[in-house]
């Protein structure tokens, strides 16, 4: 993958393809915390039920709340254009620093592609704010790390 469309379409369907198994593994949470829910409703009534009950609807919240969080993720991911190049660093883009090849996307960590790393970052995360609106050329500071921007793709 020479070509920056390329890479910066590759990894964003690594961003995509994190968030649906996110996505995979908490609906699988809530249909086994319906199933316990069904399993607690036909056992016999008393405390230790209600409390068992209790806990499986907190359990089920959180994880409604957690699929809500993945939707919402979802969709930022389709606003992410890797079409548009600009001279400042911003969502979508592919920043090459003196220390590391960042792709503005969600903060999903390390992807390797080609033998190549590249660090897929939120711009809402720490690195990400300090890059954010930079253009080449520009220094900053990441863990006691100097960084300068060398190319925005």
């Amino acid at each position: 993958m020479t070509n920056v469309q390329e890479i910066k379409q590759a990894l964003l369907q690594t961003c995509f393809e994190k968030v649906e198994t996110r996505f995979q593994k908490i609906k699988q949470t809530i249909a086994d915390i319906d199933e316990s829910l069904e399993e607690e409703t036909k056992s016999s009534a008393g405390d230790k039920h209600e409390t068992g009950r209790a806990m499986l609807q907190i359990d089920r919240e959180n994880a409604t709340k957690q699929m809500y969080e993945v939707q919402a993720i979802k969709e930022l991911l389709k606003k992410v254009d890797i079409t548009t190049v600009s001279d400042y660093v911003r969502l979508g883009s592919l920043v090459k620093t003196s220390q590391a090849t960042y792709f503005m996307s969600l903060s999903i960590g390390a992807v390797m592609l080609d033998e190549e790393n590249y660090l897929c970052v939120a711009l809402n995360s720490p690195i990400g704010e300090l890059l954010k609106g930079k253009k080449k050329g520009e220094e900053l500071t990441f863990n006691q790390k100097e960084q300068t921007i060398l190319r925005i793709s």
